[in-house]
């Protein structure tokens, strides 16, 4: 098909505007236009084939990627150039094309085509798009620049994460009614948390949850109908409080977490004159919320190990220990329940929906045991590491003991560690917890009941 280039963009309307009988050859001059992607051109043919992605022609759409790849392998900054002018300047079809187009097509091309000079470009022109986009824009652009090479290093790892920020507003108070703003902060802080290590670190991502979003955790309001927006929240700052480095409050900031956990502990209830319970509702124990909160508590704790001895009055002290007893006991009960139910079941037997919540469960009441006995050490320990339940398997992850006791509880003994087995895809869902007597599934108790199987394994 012998055509000029300017004949192409003479005749660009009747391209775009042909009806179907016409589609062959439009996919015919579509393929063609690469021939012309030479010198000043190629910026032009970009432009022109990102235009196209606008197609709901599927053979032509397909073509018009075809193109695009092509004239990538003959000049990438050149094509790149005409795809942000049509993301920053185009039509909403064309920019939300062309910014899919490079979330999923960029990382496939070679290293002699993606060069550094190209993948720092890509990462310049990223930065003015991101001045103003939606929140799908924000996630395909974030999984663009997290995938160029040149920011594979600490360097490049803080420069994202400082991108991030921006797109955050950590700067600025949180509104916990507003839920385009809540959206806004659980998305920046899912693309950040990646970019988190030992080097890069979410001091300003958990200094803004403890300051800013645990003091408004109930009053928060989801942007998803069926999300646990509070849950969501608190997993979240559990991934990010390893990560976070030398904090300015915080003592402030811990005594935040404190408090917060403290909400989630309940006390025991109060026993009458002959020394049973009284008639009132059992406590709930949100063992979910509670993992999360303990986990966060014992990460920063590390920083101030004394903060339970010295920061902390004796009175609330004591009362926080008394929580700790009373959700212990009821752990440890609900732990041999859910041993008992999982005992001798393998392979398809772990798959079914009830079973694979068991198994999380299992998982989430561990952590929270280990942790508390960490904290029931004189003085509390912070040395014990675990997975969150909802995270693979690492290495080792410290486990209860097989029988724990309640003298257990304050001897201050070590916390065994063993090899944990290969994580099962299947058992990452996030666990909703029982309330009150626990799970019907597994079987109801009370307080008074517990005592009797203390020695069941």
């Amino acid at each position: 098909m012998a055509v000029t280039i300017e004949d192409l963009y003479r005749n660009y309307g009747i391209l775009a505007d042909a009806k179907d009988n016409l589609s062959q050859i439009r996919r015919q001059a579509i393929k063609e236009l690469p021939r012309f992607a030479t010198g000043e051109n190629i910026l032009r043919v970009a432009d022109i084939l990102t235009q196209l992605l606008q197609t709901d022609d599927t053979a032509e759409f397909n073509q018009v990627n075809a193109s695009l790849i092509s004239i990538f392998k003959m000049d990438a900054k050149g094509t790149l150039g005409g795809l942000f002018s049509q993301i920053l300047q185009g039509e909403d079809i064309v920019r939300e094309r062309a910014i899919k187009f490079l979330s999923t097509k960029l990382k496939s091309l070679p290293e002699d085509v993606m060069t550094k000079e190209v993948e720092e470009y890509v990462f310049a022109e990223t930065k003015k798009v991101l001045e103003d986009v939606t929140g799908e824009e924000f996630v395909l652009l974030m999984r663009i620049v997290s995938g160029l090479r040149v920011l594979q290093t600490v360097n490049g790892r803080q420069q994202l994460v400082e991108l991030v920020v921006e797109q955050a507003f950590l700067e600025q108070a949180l509104n916990p009614a507003d839920p385009d703003t809540v959206d806004r902060l659980l998305q920046c802080t899912r693309q950040a948390l990646p970019l988190f290590s030992k080097n890069v670190h979410s001091t300003r991502f958990v200094t803004y949850f403890c300051e800013h979003v645990l003091p408004n955790l109930s009053t928060l309001t989801s942007p998803v109908a069926e999300l646990d927006i509070q849950l969501e929240v608190l997993k979240l700052l559990a991934e990010m409080s390893p990560f976070c480095g030398d904090m300015e409050k915080l003592e402030a900031n811990l005594n935040m977490l404190f408090t917060k956990l403290l909400e989630y502990m309940p006390l025991p209830p109060e026993e009458v004159e002959n020394g049973e319970n009284s008639a009132s509702e059992e406590p709930k124990l949100q063992f979910s919320y509670v993992e999360c909160l303990l986990f966060s508590f014992h990460q920063l704790g590390k920083k101030l190990p004394d903060f339970l001895l010295d920061k902390v009055d004796a009175e609330r002290l004591k009362d926080f220990k008394i929580r700790l007893q009373y959700f212990a006991r009821g752990l440890q009960v609900y732990i041999r329940q859910l041993r008992v139910a999982l005992q001798g079941k393998t392979g398809d037997a772990l798959k079914t929906e009830e079973n694979k919540i068991k198994v999380v469960a299992l998982k989430i009441t561990n952590n929270i045991n280990v942790l508390i006995k960490d904290l029931f050490h004189n003085p509390p320990s912070y040395k014990s590491t675990v997975t969150l339940s909802w995270k693979p398997v690492q290495k080792t992850e410290a486990v209860a003991p097989k029988r724990p006791s309640n003298e257990d509880m304050g001897s201050g003994g070590s916390t065994k560690k063993q090899i944990s087995p290969q994580p099962r895809r299947d058992a990452r869902q996030i666990y909703n917890p029982p309330s009150g007597k626990y799970s019907a599934s597994i079987g109801n108790f009370n307080y008074e009941r517990s005592q009797e199987g203390r020695d069941v394994n």
